[in-house]
């Protein structure tokens, strides 16, 4: 597994790690699922691509995570698998595939639901592996 949820007294906290940005930014979004349901029970029969262009690492993530919850709570769609590839020129680039199954809250055995994202202790370290940390507002 590619994170663990970190002590916090009211929201959730997550620590993610990768070999790769790209794995890091995977790994991400399978814990902002896996908060919200039991990405266990998800079958990948659908997939939708994601696009984002920023400026900066933080707000990758930030976006990135959000549209997620998005894409979870609002369209109806849980992913389980995460093809990312990010490239940099100028600002960050983000494409992506998830892989995944309209939401069934019997199936998927709802947990909570995140209000959003936040730059609040969101860390981004590169080095031998990635590190991010990231809280997210229950």
């Amino acid at each position: 597994m590619g994170y663990r949820y970190l002590e916090h007294m009211t929201d959730v906290f997550i620590e993610v790690t990768g070999s790769t940005l790209e794995e890091a930014f995977a790994n991400a979004g399978v814990s902002v699922v896996d908060t919200m349901v039991d990405v266990n029970l998800v079958d990948e029969k659908t997939e939708k691509k994601i696009q984002i262009n920023v400026k900066d690492l933080n707000h990758l993530l930030y976006n990135w995570l959000e549209e997620i919850i998005i894409l979870t709570i609002t369209e109806g769609f849980v992913p389980k698998r995460f093809s990312v590839k990010i490239t940099k020129k100028g600002g960050y680039n983000l494409v992506a595939t998830l892989y995944g199954e309209e939401l069934d809250f019997k199936k998927h055995h709802f947990k909570v639901e995140i209000k959003s994202p936040t730059f609040h202790l969101m860390e981004i370290k590169q080095e031998k592996e990635v590190v991010m940390r990231f809280l997210l507002d229950l």
